[in-house]
């Protein structure tokens, strides 16, 4: 029995740091256009934690085909409870689209309320407008 004990208190503590990390896609994020329906890809994302002092930068990411990031948060961290900014740079997407654009990056600010909570900003997207919304 003591034997069995062991193995199995040796296999939790080799878990552990994959137990305290954040999962990968603590934080997802997506951009559509709406003017075309279509993804917006290349577009870089940075995010931020705000600290006393200002916001730290935490991760920077340019979204894939899909308009999608699909893990932003770094998985070697603990995502902790606190206000966090993902920033997309939207006017440099409309600019290699060759179209003018009222909004030079759209930040996002938002609550995350409890450890390696599981989180997704989408953004909708036009020249001259957006909206976001907690997603799932």
């Amino acid at each position: 029995m003591n034997k069995l004990f062991g193995l199995a208190l040796l296999s939790t503590s080799l878990l552990a740091p994959v137990a305290y990390s954040a999962p990968m896609g603590t934080l997802s994020v997506h951009i559509l256009n709406q003017q075309t329906g279509i993804p917006s890809k290349d577009v870089d994302v940075t995010l931020e934690k705000q600290q006393p002092t200002g916001w730290d930068k935490l991760a920077q990411g340019k979204t894939d085909n899909d308009g999608r990031i699909k893990s932003l948060y770094p998985q070697d961290q603990d995502m902790q409870p606190g206000v966090y900014r993902v920033t997309f740079k939207t006017g440099e997407y409309f600019k290699r689209e060759n179209l003018s654009s009222f909004f030079p990056e759209v930040p996002v600010l938002f609550t995350v309320t409890k450890t390696n909570e599981k989180l997704h900003i989408p953004l909708l997207l036009s020249q001259y407008g957006y909206s976001t919304y907690k997603g799932s």
